[in-house]
């Protein structure tokens, strides 16, 4: 028993006297080395405390939330499932564009395609679209998705004309990313609205790649009533962001190329009008 106490003994004291050499000289002095008793400002305290838990830092994604989505389109993973209580099977087929991709896709594609049906019903899902079950049938699904692959590709035709005042300098413009902004109104569209005119229904910016120069593209979406045979209703006002030089140029050019047109045509049909 004796050993044993005077073992213990030296061992605490062994102890103590490691604890004590960790101490500066002009150290206050401290009855008992634990984390509770030392304050928290002093330099010591940070030898007994826990470790702090590490900032975690949070992706920037302009969707909050969305970890998953595509920097590209701004859209989740594809995701081609039933989902819960849907009313009627929709197709998982898709659509390839005719507007070429800036980068080929993870299969190899160079362009763009568009969503299936059952992607677009649970995108909608996801945006907070809710049906009765008799509001919605297969068919209206598939006039949906006709009328928005056709809004796409009239969006960029208009974009293509803006890109021929630079074909020299690239001929052939691709499609690098989109992304839509339906609440966030472009200042024209605003104007607009304070002029009297509707808001638009929906708003896109598109980043093109005009071999090897990325030129954003405003695209205000506003109703144009009764869809036509070729599923074209929206009327699209698509022009180049007044974010660089150039592009206020350019817009500034077909300003003056409309006006001049405009005032000729004026100038013909007074001519016409004088000669009948």
């Amino acid at each position: 028993m004796g050993q044993t106490v005077s073992i213990s003994v030296t061992a605490e004291s062994v102890i103590k006297s490691l604890d004590q050499t960790e101490i500066p000289k002009n150290h206050p002095k401290i009855n008992n080395i634990q984390a509770q008793e030392i304050p928290p400002e002093c330099p010591m305290h940070q030898k007994h405390q826990a470790p702090k838990e590490e900032k975690v830092i949070v992706s920037e994604c302009p969707i909050q939330g969305a970890a998953d989505v595509n920097p590209l389109n701004m859209m989740p993973a594809a995701n081609q499932k039933p989902s819960p209580g849907q009313p009627f099977p929709l197709p998982t087929a898709r659509v390839t564009s005719s507007i070429p991709r800036a980068v080929p896709s993870p299969e190899g594609k160079t362009h763009w395609e568009y969503p299936s049906q059952q992607m677009f019903w649970n995108a909608m899902l996801r945006k907070g679209w809710v049906w009765q079950k008799e509001d919605l049938s297969a068919k209206d699904m598939d006039d949906i998705i006709k009328i928005h692959n056709a809004n796409n590709e009239q969006a960029w035709q208009e974009v293509l004309k803006w890109e021929a005042l630079h074909a020299r300098e690239c001929g052939n413009p691709k499609l690098k990313s989109f992304g839509g902004k339906a609440k966030d109104f472009s200042p024209r569209a605003k104007i607009r609205n304070w002029m009297g005119y509707e808001l638009p229904f929906d708003r896109h910016d598109w980043i093109v790649d005009r071999c090897g120069k990325d030129v954003r593209y405003v695209i205000d979406y506003y109703d144009g009533g009764m869809v036509d045979e070729k599923y074209k209703f929206a009327l699209l006002d698509v022009r180049p962001a007044m974010d660089s030089f150039d592009n206020v140029w350019d817009r500034m050019k077909v300003c003056y190329m409309r006006w001049k047109y405009e005032y000729a045509a004026g100038l013909f049909s007074k001519q016409t009008d004088k000669s009948n």
